[in-house]
């Protein structure tokens, strides 16, 4: 059974002194401490530990295989998004990333899918790098943040960015970063439990609201971690509509629950009755195998609540491949012979 997985992390294992050649920091390196290891550092600052399946393909294709994983759609780190730079420093960032995951999927394309990041904080820039990734770089779509530098996804000057991933046919995945109320909730670890779930759902409505959705009726997204909070939200947002027009429908005069057979979710919710919810929720056709690999939050082993639960065999290729396939839009054929 083809098994796809949408949410994976790859950085490359030598990243530029992006300070040194800018001028200003603020951007992540690797320090090699030890064989195997490094720590992920902005500036003088650590931010994480990751090991060699974070940059290395074989180690990825070797524990894949473990897994029962036959292919894995890379995208960057979010820390990497660097929306927070100046424009053209960000879109050399997004460059060197890009040319990186295109690397790794050429070398070895039965194996890897590959989504790009692009300079948000500038759309004609951002534009330029999404038509190089799909025209040039053969990719299948980017991977975005849920805000950029605390900014909805519905801003006007946003939404040339996502005609152009409908008009190039690009998926776009929204992964939450930057979370809302960060600052405020430090212990615990809570940005990561509890800020990420609405950050996602922050994104949706975004887009919802905004209109976004309303206007690309062929724009293909998929949010991270099953939605994050929006399947538990969707009521409230319906309710909020109905009750308070003059607050919310200021935008798009139509009722939130219209889109929910836009939207791609990933399988992440580390929970079984939680998935059981999303399938029925969202529909099996538009939940898709996601484990945020290869960090310490994701599915340990990619795919093993999907097998683990009473869905049918139809249903689970469709969750292990089917739905990933159709919002990449891509054939099954291209992976026979993995």
């Amino acid at each position: 059974m083809l098994t796809i997985d949408i949410h994976t992390h790859i950085l490359p294992e030598h990243i530029p002194n992006f300070k040194e050649r800018f001028g200003y920091g603020g951007f992540i390196h690797l320090e090699h401490h030890k064989p195997c290891c490094a720590r992920m550092m902005r500036d003088d600052h650590f931010f994480r530990e990751v090991q060699d399946n974070c940059w290395d393909p074989q180690v990825r294709m070797n524990e894949c295989s473990v897994h029962g994983v036959h292919v894995q759609v890379l995208s960057t780190v979010p820390v990497m998004f660097s929306y927070w730079a100046k424009a053209e420093d960000a879109l050399s960032v997004s460059e060197f990333l890009n040319d990186h995951i295109a690397g790794i999927v050429a070398q070895y394309p039965k194996r890897f899918i590959g989504l790009g990041t692009i300079p948000m904080q500038s759309p004609k820039l951002a534009i330029r790098e999404l038509e190089r990734c799909m025209k040039e770089l053969g990719m299948a779509g980017v991977q975005i943040g849920s805000n950029v530098n605390q900014r909805n996804l519905n801003e006007p000057d946003f939404f040339e960015i996502f005609e152009a991933a409908q008009e190039l046919g690009a998926a776009v995945f929204i992964h939450p970063w930057e979370m809302m109320g960060e600052k405020d909730m430090q212990k615990y670890w809570l940005p990561w439990l509890v800020g990420m779930p609405g950050e996602t759902a922050r994104a949706i409505a975004s887009l919802i609201f905004g209109g976004v959705l309303e206007r690309l009726p062929r724009l293909r997204v998929a949010f991270a971690h099953g939605g994050g909070s929006f399947p538990f939200t969707l009521g409230r947002l319906k309710h909020g509509f109905d009750c308070r027009p003059d607050l919310v429908a200021v935008d798009n005069p139509n009722s939130p629950d219209k889109y929910l057979h836009r939207l791609y979710f990933d399988s992440l919710v580390h929970d079984p009755n939680a998935l059981k919810y999303l399938v029925n929720f969202a529909g099996v056709e538009r939940v898709a195998l996601g484990s945020d690999y290869p960090f310490p939050l994701g599915e340990d082993v990619p795919g093993s609540l999907i097998r683990s639960l009473d869905f049918s065999e139809q249903e689970k290729v469709r969750l292990l491949s089917g739905t990933a396939l159709e919002w990449l839009n891509l054939s099954a054929r291209i992976f026979e012979g993995k």
